[in-house]
């Protein structure tokens, strides 16, 4: 992860590699704000460029994981064992999503531990069929929520 900071600290400006680290997936907003802090950009300035930035994957992962995944599947043995993987891997991190449908998306992503975020959150909606217009706003509202939590962590820290 530290060589994936380094890269983006180097080559783009502190605001695109925030927004571009809050894009990649088990990094998102979690990296991308104490990136941003520590680089001395305003932290709301911050908050914002990750927020959409970690948002903004979340619509295709809704609507286009599920026919892609089946094309892929029928055309690769080791694309079926990449979505096995990842099924069987966010069926263990999400049992609060299964209890508790939208609102346990919201808990999922908001808590800002390793892959919790947005991405095994879409992931995780998917599987359990949850339907676009209940899982992109609670999605979204983790989010947020987990943006504050990492901004005053960051804050704190840096």
């Amino acid at each position: 992860m530290e060589s994936v900071f380094y890269f983006l600290e180097e080559h783009l400006s502190g605001e695109l590699a925030v927004f571009l680290t809050a894009w990649l997936p088990f990094i998102e907003l979690r990296g991308a704000i104490p990136l941003g802090i520590k680089l001395g950009i305003d932290p709301i300035q911050v908050f914002i460029l990750a927020v959409i930035g970690n948002i903004i994957p979340i619509i295709p992962i809704l609507l286009l994981l599920n026919p892609v995944r089946e094309f892929l599947i029928r055309n690769s043995q080791i694309m079926k064992r990449f979505f096995d993987w990842l099924y069987n891997r966010t069926i263990r991190k999400s049992d609060q999503v299964d209890k508790y449908g939208a609102l346990g998306l919201i808990l999922f992503t908001a808590v800002p531990l390793p892959t919790t975020g947005a991405w095994t959150a879409s992931f995780a909606a998917i599987i359990f069929k949850i339907k676009f217009k209940y899982a992109f706003p609670a999605i979204v509202a983790g989010v947020l929520l987990a943006g504050v939590v990492v901004t005053l962590m960051s804050l704190a820290i840096f």
